[in-house]
């Protein structure tokens, strides 16, 4: 039988169980890296480093997770906070680039659809990117996503609304019906 998260936390709590924890980064890594890797722009090696920071805050704050939320949001909720501080250090945030649309062959209408889909959500502000990504990229809930961000949950819901809404205009030659 698979243990949960919760009686993961329990032993790596009470006994300090390394196989615990290590079970816990396994499950939870990609979620993280790719978190970061859309917060920072694509830039992996940033953001494994702040995935590695962000276990590192895990293992110590640990006992302090109240269950209140989710293990996956609280834990993304600090991946966040490691960005944000982060990026407050740096004196220029790294920019993102789009890759070179007319240089790519793609052949296949996934590959059209997942360029035409990059290029739109490059044209959101950062705010619907991030609630974008979290709501529909991560899986988080509305609450659970206005918690990790930080924002009133109404303010999430405009930015949802907003971002779909440009989407829709922006990639309605993929819906002729709209």
């Amino acid at each position: 039988m698979i243990p949960s998260d919760h009686e993961l936390i329990a032993r790596i709590v009470a006994h300090d169980d390394r196989c615990a924890f290590g079970e816990l980064v396994h499950r939870h890594q990609s979620a993280v890296r790719r978190f970061l890797r859309h917060l920072t722009h694509g830039d992996a090696a940033w953001a494994d480093d702040l995935a590695q920071e962000t276990f590192l805050e895990v293992h110590r704050t640990l006992p302090r997770f109240a269950g209140r939320a989710r293990f996956a949001t609280w834990l993304l909720g600090i991946a966040h906070n490691k960005f944000r501080n982060a990026r407050r250090r740096q004196r220029e945030f790294p920019c993102a680039t789009l890759p070179d649309h007319a240089t790519l062959t793609a052949t296949a209408r996934n590959s059209d659809l997942n360029q035409d889909l990059d290029t739109a959500l490059a044209q959101l502000s950062p705010e619907e990117q991030n609630v974008v990504h979290v709501c529909y990229q991560q899986g988080l809930s509305h609450r659970e996503a206005a918690d990790l961000l930080a924002c009133p949950l109404g303010t999430l819901k405009t930015h949802l609304a907003r971002s779909k809404e440009k989407l829709r205009h922006l990639l309605a030659a993929w819906n002729p019906q709209t």
